[in-house]
């Protein structure tokens, strides 16, 4: 299945999006997938490569030095950053839109004109702080990070983990307590700078897979924030949260996307080559059925993730976080998540030994398949939020 025999009912831009992602990616990211795999180790320098071919930045505002596109566009260059380097795909979600679309969207003008050029020429690199060692899917309720207000700066001090691009970041956008009465609310946004002192990183975490997508534990000691690098307002942080992680779904669910166009891609080819009993596998009828159903499953995965897209762009930004695109968002990375990982067992399965051996695409592949049931919200989560507004 080539790349042009799977590009659904795209208009010519955006075919022409996905192709030169595409083009990139296969060129630039994929030489670089087996390495991040088995060191765990980051390309210096990617960044700017992706910035230099228009890939960096690209809901921002051209006048910031974005590219000023839509979250449908960006979402096929997730699609084919995932397809080539699903590690790298999600380094650059957290860089480009859980923290450079969410500085675009809600800073102040002090703010933007700040970061985001850097942001979007490669030259800082973005991440989110928000999960806490004792707040996961409470990430709100139960944060303990606080900032207390002291003359015309806030003091940062807790700890953060599991923190996508944590060790390589330049800027970071972190939530804190600024009021401990107000439960999952009383949060407050900050944008950081991780060369000021007080900012440590504490450990960098190894994983099963998005091996290289370098992830990490991080440390605030009496950490001096500006009044302001608040990012909207006091004590509004959630609402921030909130609508930022309907985006971060629907920018998230492409790599799984990505991964299960690969995963199609290299079962076949093998099943062509993979000889048994005098013949090619793929002349099997059970290789033929799972390669059937494979495909059958990416269709279905391509149809909600461009559906939920492009019903981002066509939703009020002051409606997310709540109502039919907080479910919609959730179904996606749901029902794209699981459905991956139904391919990718059907991809080991048709490479036989070889996928179960670590060194194998299908092996990486596979390893990777479980991360979108738990990141960006889990799984249960996303079944409460879609039940919550079905029930209504």
């Amino acid at each position: 299945m080539s790349l042009k025999e799977s590009q659904f009912n795209l208009n010519e831009e955006q075919k022409a999006i996905l192709e030169a992602a595409d083009q990139f990616s296969e060129k630039e990211l994929f030489p670089l997938a087996e390495k991040m795999d088995n060191e765990e180790w980051w390309p210096t320098g990617i960044f700017k490569k992706m910035a230099s071919a228009g890939l960096l930045g690209l809901t921002v505002d051209p006048k910031y030095g974005g590219a000023g596109m839509n979250y449908m566009q960006a979402g096929l260059v997730c699609q084919a950053f995932g397809r080539w380097n699903h590690a790298m795909a999600l380094s650059w979600v957290a860089h480009d839109n859980l923290c450079l679309d969410n500085i675009y969207r809600n800073g102040s003008n002090y703010i933007k004109n700040k970061y985001l050029p850097g942001l979007c020429s490669g030259e800082l690199i973005g991440a989110l702080g928000l999960t806490e060692p004792g707040a996961g899917s409470d990430s709100l309720g139960a944060m303990r990070t606080s900032a207390k207000k002291e003359g015309d700066h806030y003091i940062l001090n807790g700890s953060k983990t599991y923190i996508t691009n944590g060790s390589i970041a330049d800027i970071i956008l972190v939530y804190a307590k600024t009021d401990f009465d107000k439960k999952n609310k009383g949060i407050t946004a900050f944008v950081v700078e991780t060369k000021n002192p007080g900012f440590k990183v504490t450990s960098k975490l190894k994983k099963m897979g998005y091996r290289g997508s370098q992830t990490s534990e991080l440390f605030f000691e009496n950490f001096k924030v500006p009044v302001e690098n608040i990012l909207g307002e006091q004590g509004k942080g959630h609402v921030i949260v909130m609508n930022g992680l309907d985006s971060e779904r629907a920018m998230i669910a492409p790599i799984c996307l990505g991964i299960s166009e690969r995963a199609l891609d290299i079962s076949i080819e093998y099943s062509k080559i993979r000889e048994q009993f005098g013949k090619p596998i793929s002349s099997f009828q059970m290789i033929q059925s799972k390669i059937a159903e494979m495909y059958t499953s990416v269709q279905a995965i391509k149809a909600i993730v461009y559906s939920v897209l492009s019903e981002c762009d066509n939703t009020d930004e002051k409606e997310f976080g709540r109502g039919k695109i907080h479910m919609n968002t959730a179904a996606s990375v749901m029902f794209a998540s699981s459905t991956t990982n139904e391919i990718l067992d059907k991809a080991v399965q048709i490479h036989g030994g070889m996928g179960y051996m670590w060194e194998s695409e299908a092996n990486r592949l596979y390893r990777a398949s479980k991360l979108l049931d738990i990141g960006a919200g889990t799984t249960e989560v996303r079944k409460m939020i879609i039940s919550k507004e079905l029930l209504k």
